[in-house]
């Protein structure tokens, strides 16, 4: 909690806020890209300490927040175009009064903040005062400059937008959250070959969010779209495609390099204590984009694809996974006697094998992020740094990744098909967002 506390509500965010440009239209557009960064900023602090933020919950409100915030800019900026119309549901948004004043800032912030506070309500006593403090010190920062009436008309421009999409979001299937995602009734499916659960906890015994595959998506028409070939036929005999591919498993834990340890480690993102997943994702691309210097404009509409994308991934991902409800590798190499003591060096996830949700929603992240910044672009994420992880270098998207799939593996929760079918069907589910028109 001090890497949150230090961040979120210390002086390092004063210091941030007060280095940023004041008054002036000019400026605008920068502050404008300030306030999404910082809101970013918290919500993948957020992600780290509220109960029910599991991958799939994350990626969700990923592609929320990454269309409020796109849907924010995009009012004041002709030369993007609305997602209103192109996602699935999504009605046309409120829209500016011709002839009226507006700062595109301040209806960001009000749209961020709005948006934020409703989707984190559950968020504990530390992450409610720290956005209380963001919402003090941005609501300042916007105001420098401008007046009264054209900052009230903007932060009600900004609060419609959020309210509207808030309003499009309660009826997708994923905006209530019980049990922390656990069915109280769910009947396990029996038989060789199905998930069982591999840990002793209560809760635990129902896999999670079974029904997220049934969710409205964004992009791509349904959960069933991408859906993928089954995995090798289960068998328990040896030298079999099935028994081959658990064994790999088996022996890549034990014969462990550190390079492949640190490789396991560096994209684990365990929920509650990471940003997850999707949000490891959504870093890299806020790294990407202040090294580059991105304007607002490239900055919403990349978070809003990226969103888009890994909020459809997981969406396709338990689609796949509770209809094959395959097993895992612990439970399948324990009880062929591969190894009877077998253990992973990662927690096993409490939900089926096939296919690898870090694979699927790597897949699609890279691929949305490839379409935007080219084939070629190298590299540094440094998202584990303040869990004291080293930052690594990739040669492209579709490196990173590639090394997020395989790291599976090397962790012990998946089998090699569960990976590279996994990453076929992000490719997929990314070409939905991809195919979104943007600009004017």
């Amino acid at each position: 909690m001090s890497v949150f506390l230090r961040m979120l509500l210390a002086p390092a965010l004063c210091l941030m806020l007060t280095a940023m440009p004041q008054a002036g239209a000019a400026q605008t557009g920068e502050r404008t890209q300030e306030v999404v960064h910082l809101w970013y900023r918290m919500i993948l602090e957020l992600v780290r300490h509220t109960p029910t933020y599991t991958p799939p919950v994350a990626s969700r409100t990923f592609g929320y927040v990454g269309v409020t915030a796109y849907e924010a800019v995009a009012a004041g900026d002709p030369h993007l175009r609305s997602l209103a119309g192109q996602l699935n549901g999504l009605e046309p948004l409120p829209q500016a009064e011709g002839g009226a004043v507006y700062d595109t800032a301040a209806v960001t912030h009000a749209a961020l903040s709005t948006s934020v506070h409703a989707l984190f309500a559950n968020t504990g006593p530390t992450g409610q005062r720290a956005m209380a403090a963001m919402d003090r010190k941005l609501d300042a920062m916007v105001a420098e400059g401008i007046s009264a009436e054209v900052l009230a008309r903007s932060r009600a421009l900004g609060e419609n937008i959020a309210g509207h999409v808030l309003s499009w979001a309660q009826d997708d299937g994923g905006a209530n959250i019980t049990n922390m995602g656990f069915p109280q009734q769910y009947d396990l499916t029996a038989g060789p070959g199905q998930w069982v659960p591999t840990n002793s906890i209560v809760q635990q015994q129902k896999p999670l969010l079974p029904y997220w595959g049934n969710n409205r998506p964004f992009a791509m028409p349904a959960g069933s779209t991408c859906n993928l070939p089954p995995p090798p036929a289960y068998s328990e005999e040896r030298g079999s495609e099935f028994y081959r591919q658990a064994l790999e498993v088996a022996e890549t834990g034990k014969q462990l390099t550190p390079e492949q340890r640190n490789i396991a480690r560096f994209w684990a993102d365990d929920a509650m204590l990471s940003v997850t997943p999707p949000g490891h994702w959504v870093s890299i691309a806020l790294q990407v984009l202040q090294q580059q210097d991105a304007d607002a404009a490239t900055t919403v509409d990349t978070m809003a694809r990226l969103g888009i994308g890994l909020a459809d991934a997981f969406i396709g991902c338990w689609y796949s996974k509770f209809e094959y409800n395959l097993v895992r590798p612990i439970t399948y190499i324990r009880k062929t006697g591969i190894d009877p003591k077998w253990e992973p060096i990662l927690i096993t996830p409490p939900f089926p094998e096939y296919p690898s949700g870090h694979s699927t929603q790597s897949g699609a992240a890279a691929e949305v992020l490839t379409a935007l910044f080219g084939e070629d672009f190298a590299f540094e994420d440094s998202t584990g740094a303040d869990d004291g992880l080293k930052p690594r270098r990739f040669a492209s998207f579709h490196a990173a990744a590639a090394e997020a799939g395989i790291s599976r593996l090397y962790g012990g929760i998946h089998f090699r098909a569960a990976i590279e079918f996994g990453l076929e069907q992000g490719r997929c589910i990314a070409a939905y967002t991809n195919a979104l028109e943007t600009r004017n």
